[in-house]
């Protein structure tokens, strides 16, 4: 399958932990195949405490040409790029670099508009509506700015961390027209609730809100990318909820990130008319 690798290939990695999970290393393959790019993507698993151990290493590699990158250093990596994508400065937390050739890194990040995109394409167009968004990491922070970039008529926002979504909150109102505050995790009075964090990705996990706290035809998004269905979309389906995994974000992200990195990209069964892109 991977025949195609030779001394010339342009390496492009994932960087995170843990990536039991993560689609993009197939995704990639298969597109570079498809276009007879010389290219691939393999995995990193990079731990907390090793990512600046691995930057140091990464940038010695001469055929590095991107880096995508995942939790938990979507926000640590801002030290260790060149420059910012606007995309990026805002969000303060990056999910992709482009490296390059003259050994610059520039981070950016569609978790935000990739999200959006997704909600799109699958009619849940967060416009008007009012967001209970959960978790104000990296992913969380991205999400909080497309969605109210996109029209949300009020955002509130939930995070263990009380400070780290208040902060968020006060970023977002300055940046956006969009209201914007800290609230509590009850998703009892709103028409969209996004699970940014990563609660539902391991077995046995609990649920980010109590599902039955949902009211029927609320658009649930469940951010987390797996093959089985998270306890929540089960739970908020069983409700009449309109629910929305990980694949659709998944995509989206895909779009824009091949945009910045030079690669086309339209995946199978979407359309993208009418939709700009970075």
């Amino acid at each position: 399958m991977m025949s195609h690798i030779s001394g010339t290939t342009r390496l492009y990695g994932l960087v995170g932990d843990p990536l039991k999970t993560a689609k993009s290393p197939q995704l990639w393959n298969r597109l570079f195949m498809e276009q007879g790019a010389d290219a691939a993507c393999v995995p990193f698993l990079v731990k907390d405490n090793d990512l600046s151990a691995f930057v140091a290493g990464a940038r010695a590699v001469g055929n590095l040409s991107g880096l995508l990158v995942t939790m938990p250093h979507k926000q640590r990596m801002l030290d260790y790029v060149d420059e910012l994508h606007p995309t990026a400065r805002d969000v303060g937390a990056i999910n992709v670099i482009r490296c390059t050739s003259d050994g610059r890194w520039i981070g950016a990040n569609f978790d935000g508009i990739g999200c959006v995109l997704g909600m799109e394409w699958e009619g849940l167009h967060p416009a008007k509506k009012s967001v209970l968004l959960i978790g104000a990491g990296g992913a969380g922070r991205a999400i909080a700015f497309a969605v109210a970039s996109a029209g949300a008529r009020a955002l509130t926002i939930f995070d263990v961390d009380r400070g780290r979504a208040e902060d968020l909150a006060k970023s977002v109102n300055v940046a956006t027209d969009c209201h914007a505050t800290f609230g509590a995790s009850d998703p009892h009075e709103f028409e969209v609730v996004i699970n940014a964090t990563s609660l539902g990705m391991k077995p046995g996990d609990l649920p980010p809100v109590d599902p039955g706290r949902l009211k029927p035809d609320t658009i649930v998004v469940d951010i987390v990318t797996r093959a089985e269905p998270t306890f929540l979309c089960i739970a908020a389906s069983e409700r009449g909820c309109r629910i929305q995994n990980g694949r659709p974000m998944h995509e989206g992200q895909a779009v824009h990130t091949m945009r910045f990195l030079g690669f086309d990209y339209v995946p199978e069964g979407r359309s993208m008319q009418g939709i700009g892109l970075q």
